[in-house]
C-alpha cells in the first residue's frame, strides 16, 4: 500500500474517531429535543435561522460533553466489550486530543448560545455539561442513584430550545423537561440490563449490576413509564397541544408501558433490547405529534 493511501486511511480513521467522540446517537437526541423545545416555545412565525443556531450551539455543548466523558472514562471503557473499541481505549486518539476537542466544542457551543439565545440558555448549556461530568460521571462508580442524577442534564436540552425561543423558563419548558426526564429511565435501564455484565467488569454501579434478579430494575422501568403516560398528556391539558396529540400521546405512552410489562415478565436481554428500541421510537413520535398539533399562541 502506498504512503499516500496509508495517510488517507489514517486521516479517515482519525476523522471517524473524532466523530465517535461526540456520540452521534446522543447528539441526534439533543438536536431533536432542542428543536422541539424551540418550536413549542416560539410565538408566531418560527425564525428558522435563529432556531438552527440555538440547536447547533446546544449540539456543540452536547458533543463536547460526550468527548470529555470519553476522556474521563477512558480507563473504564477498556473493560467493557461495548466500549473497548472507542477511540481512546483502542489508541486511535490520545487522551490529550480528546480533552482539547471536548473543551473546545463545549466553550464554542456555550459562546454560540450566549450570542444567539442569551445568558439563560447558555447557562443551562453549561449546567448540563458540568452536572453530567462532575456529578453523573463520577457517581456511576459509587451509587445506583447515578442514573437518577444523570437524568437531570439529560432532560435539559428541550428547556434550552424553549428558552432560546422565549427568553424565559415557564411551565412549557418544565413540562418538556419532565417528559424527557421520565423517558430516560425505561430507556437507560433497558440498556443497563443488556450490558450489566460489562458494567460490572468496569466497576460501574448501574442498578442491574447490584439488582441480580432485575426486580428493582424492572419495577422502576414500569413505574417511570406509567408516570410518563400521565405527564405526556399535560401539554394537551394545559393548552400547548391539541386533541390529536392527546390521543396520540395516550396510545403511544400506554403502548410503551405494555412493552415494559412484557419485558418484565421474562427479563431476557432480547426483551430488554426490544424495550430499548421501543423507547427510541417513542420519544420522536411523541415530540413529533406535539409539534404537529401545537396550538398557536
Amino acid at each position: 500500500m502506498s504512503t499516500a493511501r496509508t495517510s488517507e486511511l489514517t486521516l479517515s480513521t482519525r476523522a471517524n474517531a473524532y466523530v465517535a467522540l461526540t456520540k452521534p446517537d446522543v447528539s441526534f437526541l439533543v438536536l431533536m429535543t432542542t428543536a422541539a423545545g424551540y418550536y413549542m416555545g416560539v410565538r408566531g412565525p418560527v425564525g428558522w435561522l435563529h432556531m438552527l443556531h440555538a440547536v447547533f450551539g446546544t449540539m456543540m455543548i452536547a458533543a463536547g460533553t460526550a468527548a470529555l466523558n470519553h476522556y474521563i472514562e477512558r480507563d473504564s471503557d477498556r473493560y467493557m466489550r461495548r466500549t473497548a473499541s472507542r477511540p481512546l481505549p483502542s489508541g486511535v486518539l490520545q487522551p490529550r486530543e480528546a480533552l482539547i476537542f471536548g473543551v473546545t466544542l463545549s466553550i464554542a457551543g456555550a459562546l454560540d448560545l450566549y450570542l444567539v439565545a442569551g445568558a439563560l440558555a447558555a447557562g443551562l448549556g453549561v449546567a448540563t455539561c458540568l452536572s453530567y461530568l462532575l456529578a453523573y460521571t463520577p457517581l456511576k462508580k459509587r451509587t445506583v442513584w447515578a442514573t437518577f442524577v444523570g437524568a437531570f442534564p439529560g432532560a435539559i436540552p428541550p428547556m434550552i430550545g424553549w428558552v432560546a425561543a422565549t427568553g424565559s423558563l415557564d411551565r412549557g419548558a418544565w413540562l418538556l423537561f419532565a417528559i424527557l426526564f421520565l423517558w430516560q429511565f425505561p430507556h437507560f435501564h433497558a440498556i443497563s440490563w443488556m450490558y450489566r455484565e460489562d458494567y460490572g467488569r468496569a466497576g460501574i454501579m448501574m442498578l442491574p449490576v447490584v439488582d441480580r434478579d432485575g426486580t428493582r430494575t424492572f419495577r422502576q422501568i414500569i413505574l417511570y413509564a406509567a408516570a410518563l403516560v400521565i405527564v405526556s398528556l399535560l401539554p394537551a391539558l394545559m393548552g400547548l397541544a391539541g386533541v390529536l396529540y392527546f390521543f396520540g400521546a395516550l396510545v403511544s405512552s400506554t403502548a410503551l408501558v405494555q412493552v415494559c410489562l412484557w419485558a418484565a415478565r421474562n427479563k431476557t436481554n432480547t426483551r430488554a433490547k426490544w424495550l430499548m428500541h421501543a423507547t427510541v421510537i417513542h420519544i420522536p413520535l411523541l415530540l413529533g405529534l406535539m409539534v404537529y398539533d401545537k396550538i398557536p399562541r
